[in-house]
């Protein structure tokens, strides 16, 4: 698999988009703009640039398009991890679920499903 490098706020978009399945412009701009201004046309520049990197997949509907992620969000998020292991926690997946659990409030759901996955490995 290529190595995918979306920029934040490339991966924004593909929150939304991943979230909602398809989406137009306009649809995936007005989940954004609640989170932060910013104008219309320039979800869409980024939304055409995201198409032309494969990013997105394009279909026209009339006159308008429907995008769709062309790539899993389990394979960005795996890629983004393995970078952030590689590059900031010298390799070490171990530094860096340390580093998440010590640095957030965990659920004892959550501790239970981490301790059903370690368990499996």
């Amino acid at each position: 698999m290529k190595n995918i490098k979306p920029t934040e706020s490339e991966l924004e978009i593909l929150n939304v988009i991943w979230e909602k399945g398809a989406a137009t412009v306009r649809e995936v701009h007005e989940v954004l703009e609640k989170q932060k201004p910013s104008g219309y046309t320039t979800t869409l520049k980024l939304m055409q640039i995201m198409f032309e990197k494969d990013l997105l997949l394009r279909e026209a509907s009339g006159k308008t398009h429907i995008y769709r992620a062309a790539i899993g969000k389990e394979a960005v998020q795996g890629q983004i991890v393995q970078r952030m292991i590689d590059n900031v926690f010298s390799g070490s997946a171990a530094q860096l679920v340390m580093q998440a659990l010590g640095n957030s409030s965990t659920s004892a759901e959550e501790l239970d499903e981490i301790r059903k996955y370690l368990k499996s490995l």
